[in-house]
């Protein structure tokens, strides 16, 4: 009997499929049916419907945290917008030059950081930035700054922007990559012609080499938008679970870390960890919506 050539794909996909079913599918939905339900004094677990996240949203207590977090997310999401996919677009384009001495090392070089451990690099900016045994006072103190040197990692109107720009640092290579492959796949043919009438590098870029990786820009913008609403171990590793000073750099992860296993004297709760999480699973499923239904069509017409 012949067999179907179907089930030879199905075959294939089958391991994989279980494994993201198991370890990814299935904790999602239940974590998302587990936000439907409260847990009383003795550890019954009942269900509730949306009284969690009436909770969330409208008690005092927890809407302020809530707020304060999604907030703080935000201004961590629009600092790698403003600084990260900027410079990795100029990195791009400088790597990306005929003829560029090194471009393989320098390459290795800005992508090696996001290899490393977060909690290597947490620890390593900590020790830097430290106004006790850190460098950074010295460097700047020997470029003439040194009036400019804060304890940034400990003061509430710096502390997220320090940390966002740690995390710049360190990822910035992931975006770069990304534009970088997009800006070599263009054809030689349209760069040349463009130069044989008389185009400059600029007007090159702005005008050819820029249209054309639109689509690679707006998939940075998204995975630059789930990584930060999902950010929680740079935070975690340099600030711990209570995300100081004063909650100033509380994101959604570390309020969904202490709501769900409890940190110091704040005691877990599965029903309520569980509705942090589905707030912020909304959040991300809203951005990717508006992103594939709005921005995304706007450059499959303008590429068309």
């Amino acid at each position: 009997m012949k067999q179907h050539p179907g089930w030879h794909v199905i075959v294939f996909l089958a391991p994989a499929v279980l494994i993201y079913a198991a370890f990814s599918a299935w904790p999602l939905l239940d974590t998302l049916r587990l936000g439907f339900y409260v847990t009383d004094d003795v550890g019954h677990v009942t269900f509730a419907g949306l009284a969690n996240f009436r909770k969330l949203l409208g008690d005092e207590q927890w809407s302020e945290s809530f707020w304060n977090a999604m907030w703080n997310n935000i201004k961590f999401f629009g600092i790698h917008m403003a600084v990260q996919n900027p410079v990795a677009l100029l990195l791009a384009a400088l790597l990306s030059l005929r003829g560029l001495r090194g471009a393989a090392t320098y390459r290795t070089l800005l992508f090696l950081p996001t290899l490393l451990s977060v909690v290597i690099i947490g620890f390593s900016w900590q020790l830097i930035l430290s106004p006790l045994w850190g460098v950074s006072e010295r460097m700047l103190s020997a470029v003439g700054l040194g009036e400019w040197f804060e304890p940034w990692l400990g003061q509430e109107n710096t502390a997220l922007p320090t940390l966002a720009l740690v995390s710049v640092w360190q990822f910035i290579g992931v975006p770069m990559m990304l534009i970088y492959a997009a800006m070599i796949a263009i054809p030689d043919d349209i760069v040349e012609a463009a130069e044989v009438e008389g185009a400059g590098p600029w007007r090159i870029f702005w005008s050819i080499r820029l249209p054309l990786i639109l689509p690679t820009l707006g998939l940075v913008t998204i995975l630059t938008f789930v990584g930060n609403f999902n950010a929680f171990d740079l935070i975690y590793a340099v600030k711990g679970g209570m995300a100081g000073p004063n909650f100033s750099t509380d994101l959604l992860g570390t309020l969904f870390y202490r709501t769900f296993f409890g940190y110091q004297s704040q005691v877990g709760s599965a029903t309520m960890g569980a509705a942090v999480a589905t707030a912020m699973f909304a959040v991300i499923l809203a951005g990717v919506a508006v992103y594939f239904l709005v921005i995304q069509r706007r450059l499959q017409r303008f590429a068309l």
